[in-house]
C-alpha cells in the first residue's frame, strides 16, 4: 500500500531535502507539500519531479501561523486522503534574529565555540510580534498551529488497525530555561524560538501519552547546525562566507555541524525507516555528521517531564477551544452582516 506523507515547510531547506530523500527511498509514496508560499511550493514540486518524474506530489496551501488556514488546509487533506501515514511538522520561523556580536567573537575563539554554534545560548535573541489571531507569531507558527493540525487530522491519523507517525523538527536551541508554563507564548522573554522548540518536545511526549493507544506515535528530531534561509537570516551573507571554512574545520571535532539541508534531514529520513516499536518517546533523534561528511542519527534523552508536558497539553487544548470559538463568532458576524445587507437592498 502506498504511504501518504505530508510535510509542512517543504518548499526549501530541510523540508525539501527530506522530500528528496523520501522519494529516493520510495518513489511510489504519495507526497503532499504543505507550504505558505505557493509559488515556491510549485518550484519545489518541479524540482522534485525533475529527478523523480513519476512521483505523486500534491501541493497544499498552509500557513501554520493562522488557525483559520490550518483548519481550512486540514479540511482539504481529509477530503483528499483517507489516511495519513506520516505527518512531518517541519515549518518554523525565527523572526528578526539579533546576535550579540561581542559574545559571538568571544565564543568563536574559545573552548565553548562548538556549544555556542550548537545551542546559541546567550548569543541569539528574537523580536516576536502578535499575529492576526492575537497570538505570538513564533509560538503560533512553530507550535500551536501544528498542534491544531494534528488534532484536526485525528480522523485520518488515528484509525483502527493503522499506525501513523507525527515527527516534529525541534532544535538544539530548545532549552528548559527558555520556557515557562506561566508564559507559554513567551510574551515576556527574548528567546521565543528556543521556547517554542522546547514546547514541541513537551507536546510530543504528551501526544504519545494520549494517542499511542489509537496508533499514533510522535517523535522529535534535531537537524543540527544547518545552513538554511533561517540560519542565513542571523548574520549577513558575506559573514557566513568568511566563517564557513572555520565551520567545516570545527566539524572535524564535533558531529553536530550537519551544515547542509541533506545532512540536516538525516534524522527525519531515519525515522521514516525506523520501526514504530523501537521508538523512544523521551528521546530526541539527532542528525549528526562525521568529520569526513558521513551522515548518521543518534537518539539522546530530552530534558522533559510528564507533569510539565501534560500541563502544556491542557493549556493548548484550552487555547484551541478559544480560537475555534473566536473564528465561529467571526463567521457568524459576517453571515449576520450579509443577511442585513440583503434585507436593506
Amino acid at each position: 500500500m502506498e504511504k501518504v506523507i505530508l510535510v509542512t515547510g517543504a518548499n526549501s531547506g530541510i523540508g525539501l531535502a527530506l522530500c528528496e530523500r523520501l522519494l529516493y527511498e520510495d518513489s511510489q509514496l504519495q507526497l503532499c507539500l504543505a507550504c505558505r508560499n505557493m509559488q515556491r511550493a510549485e518550484a519545489a514540486r518541479s524540482a522534485l519531479l525533475t529527478s523523480h518524474p513519476d512521483a505523486q506530489i500534491d501541493l497544499l496551501h498552509l500557513d501554520v501561523g493562522s488557525v483559520r488556514s490550518v483548519l481550512h488546509a486540514a479540511h482539504k487533506v481529509k477530503a483528499r486522503y483517507n489516511r495519513l501515514d506520516y505527518l512531518y511538522l517541519n515549518a518554523g520561523i525565527m523572526p528578526n534574529p539579533q546576535i550579540d556580536i561581542k559574545a559571538f567573537f568571544k565564543g568563536l575563539f574559545s573552548s565553548n565555540v562548538v556549544k555556542m554554534f550548537a545551542t546559541a545560548e546567550g548569543l541569539l535573541t528574537q523580536q516576536d510580534r502578535v499575529n492576526k489571531d492575537g497570538l505570538q507569531e513564533v509560538f503560533a507558527t512553530n507550535l500551536f498551529g501544528h498542534f491544531v493540525l494534528v488534532r484536526e487530522l485525528d480522523s485520518i491519523l488515528c484509525q483502527s488497525g493503522q499506525t501513523s507517525r507525527v515527527v516534529w523538527t525541534s532544535s538544539s536551541n530548545a532549552r528548559r530555561s527558555a520556557f515557562s508554563l506561566d508564559d507559554v507564548q513567551h510574551r515576556l522573554g527574548t528567546e521565543p524560538y528556543a521556547s517554542s522548540k522546547y514546547a514541541s518536545d513537551l507536546i510530543s511526549l504528551a501526544l504519545n501519552r494520549h494517542n499511542n493507544s489509537q496508533g499514533l506515535y510522535s517523535s522529535v528530531i534535531c537537524p543540527g547546525l544547518v545552513m538554511t534561509n533561517l540560519t542565513y537570516g542571523i548574520l549577513p551573507s558575506f559573514f557566513w562566507t568568511l566563517i564557513m571554512p572555520i565551520m567545516y574545520l570545527i566539524r572535524i571535532f564535533t558531529n553536530t555541524f550537519t551544515l547542509t539541508p541533506h545532512n540536516g534531514a538525516g534524522a527525519l529520513h531515519s525515522l521514516f525507516l525506523k520501526k514504530t516499536e523501537s521508538l523512544d518517546p523521551r528521546a530526541k533523534y539527532h542528525s549528526l555528521t562525521s568529520g569526513i561528511g558521513s551522515n548518521y542519527t543518534q537518539p539522546r534523552q530530552m530534558d522533559i517531564d510528564d507533569d510539565m508536558s501534560e500541563a502544556l497539553y491542557v493549556k493548548l487544548l484550552e487555547m484551541e477551544k478559544s480560537a475555534r470559538k473566536r473564528l465561529k463568532e467571526e463567521d457568524d458576524n459576517k453571515q449576520a452582516y450579509k443577511k442585513y445587507l440583503n434585507q436593506t437592498e
